[in-house]
């Protein structure tokens, strides 16, 4: 619910009549917190569950680690494609695994996970960070791997929100102007 809130807000600041300027930037963390809270949640929940809660097939999903020389040598341009381009494949990934699961209690988890990714490509245009045309298969990605479990997912999921997606709006060129 409280991710649907987030939507919302971010719907209504889009729509806004009479706004004299582009969207404001997205710069709060907490709205990261809150979704990273969330996949934690469905994480968990998955943990939890006995049956009815696989993948059916391995899918593929972007690599979490992050080694911090490297990713400040890429400029803003590179790092965004790099957290879009995971973006989309988690996007895939969660499309799957909602596909895949017959628990119908980890459905709902699922579906906010998929709408929080939603939500932060919401964020990212706020901050004029260009949208991401996503390639013709995964396999053109570069930095992925695949994970067979769904445990394994939703980690990679809490981890990306976690690394790359917050070093992305620490350094969000928007969120770094002066207030003087």
């Amino acid at each position: 619910m409280a991710g649907l809130l987030a939507v919302l807000l971010i719907v209504l600041e889009w729509t806004r009549p009479s706004l004299p300027f582009p969207l404001r930037p997205i710069c709060d963390l907490r709205v990261l917190n809150h979704f990273i809270k969330e996949a934690r949640d469905a994480e968990v929940a998955m943990k939890s569950c006995r049956e009815g809660c696989s993948l059916s097939e391995s899918v593929t999903v972007p690599q979490t680690r992050v080694e911090l020389d490297v990713w400040e040598k890429k400029n803003a341009l590179e790092q965004a494609q790099e957290v879009q381009s995971g973006l989309w494949l988690l996007h895939q990934a969660l499309s799957f695994l909602r596909n895949s699961v017959t628990n119908t209690a980890l459905h709902s988890y699922i579906d906010n996970s998929i709408r929080n990714l939603l939500s932060i490509n919401a964020v990212l245009r706020s901050l004029n960070i260009q949208e991401y045309t996503p390639p013709g298969s995964a396999a053109s990605i570069e930095g992925t791997w695949r994970v067979s479990s769904a445990t394994d997912l939703l980690q990679v999921h809490v981890n990306f929100l976690r690394g790359k997606v917050r070093l992305l709006l620490l350094d969000a060129q928007a969120c770094q102007q002066d207030v003087s």
